[in-house]
């Protein structure tokens, strides 16, 4: 961590799963002495929520010290609204919570029409109803602008994927027949540029954590961070070494405890293995034969093996 001034770290995948925390996340975390927010596209709670759930699990965290979705999209609408606007709230209370707290008047989904609604957030709600779609839909076609939380089509928990966020946009997408308007949410940029914001640190000198490349690597790559993958949530090693360039990570190690690992330190660096990531992308590019791309994938097994703590 003495090559960056920050840490935005994902959770679900990275931090926990569910209810349960990934192991050597906690203690990998609480040793860091950089600031470290925590930045998750699940819109469905309120950051004090999440605050919550991480001190249960024992790191201590302040309200602050989350970004949710949902404050990157009210952030991004106060940008283009004036204070006040009427926005129609579909998701969990994460979603009118930033709308209240960026000052936007929030509209339910049972309020029924007779409302003027300017925009739509929409985000992840476990409750969220057929009802709920079909009144975003009313708004989008009326002509109200829509912003999604996010996209990801899946959610990590304890018992396995679950639908996301991403599946209940496409269903009013599906309705109006476009897609959003904006999307807040990792892999476009605006939530982590809402972190460096609120750190007050250059997006170049924060590092951001993740374990989706469709997500938090190219949301990284898009707001101009570097980042670390980590092999504790949903994409695995020979995903990261087929991504295309928008999905390709900085860093690549098993888990958080490389955040307190030398990376020049063994033969078996983490600077080496992130340069022989960057030999099968560039013989992948390159058009190399799939003998060539199965000794350089041999090679990145080997190295990974070996920066694995003990």
């Amino acid at each position: 961590m003495s090559r960056y001034a920050a840490v935005v770290c994902d959770l679900d995948g990275v931090v926990y799963r569910g209810p349960t925390a990934v192991p050597h996340a906690v203690e990998a975390l609480r040793a860091l002495d950089v600031p470290v927010l925590y930045a998750t596209n699940n819109a469905s709670r309120a950051p004090g929520d999440v605050a919550a759930h991480l001190r249960e699990l024992g790191l201590p965290c302040a309200p602050e010290l989350v970004a949710t979705s949902s404050q990157a999209g009210a952030w991004l609408m106060t940008q283009r609204m004036p204070a006040g606007t009427s926005v129609l709230a579909v998701g969990g209370p994460g979603v009118a919570t930033a709308l209240e707290e960026a000052g936007l008047t929030v509209l339910r989904p049972d309020a029924g029409a007779g409302h003027t609604v300017s925009a739509v957030l929409q985000g992840y709600g476990p409750s969220v109803t057929a009802s709920d779609l079909a009144e975003a839909a009313y708004a989008v076609q009326a002509g109200a602008t829509w912003v999604a939380t996010n996209t990801d089509a899946t959610l990590p928990t304890d018992r396995g994927m679950a639908p996301g966020n991403g599946s209940l946009v496409a269903a009013v997408e599906r309705a109006v027949g476009r897609g959003p308007d904006v999307v807040a949410g990792k892999p476009a940029p605006p939530l982590y540029l809402l972190c460096a914001e609120r750190l007050d640190i250059p997006a170049g000198r924060v590092l951001a954590v993740g374990d989706r490349l469709d997500t938090d690597i190219e949301g990284a790559v898009a707001a101009g961070m570097d980042s670390l993958f980590v092999l504790t949530g949903v994409d695995d090693l020979y995903a990261c070494l087929e991504a295309p360039a928008s999905r390709r990570p900085t860093w690549v190690a098993p888990d958080l405890r490389a955040l307190a690992t030398d990376p020049d330190a063994g033969p078996a660096s983490l600077v080496r293995l992130a340069a022989a990531v960057r030999a099968v992308h560039a013989a992948r590019d390159a058009g190399a034969p799939s003998s060539e791309l199965a000794r350089l994938t041999e090679r990145v097994q080997s190295l990974l093996g070996d920066v694995t703590p003990g």
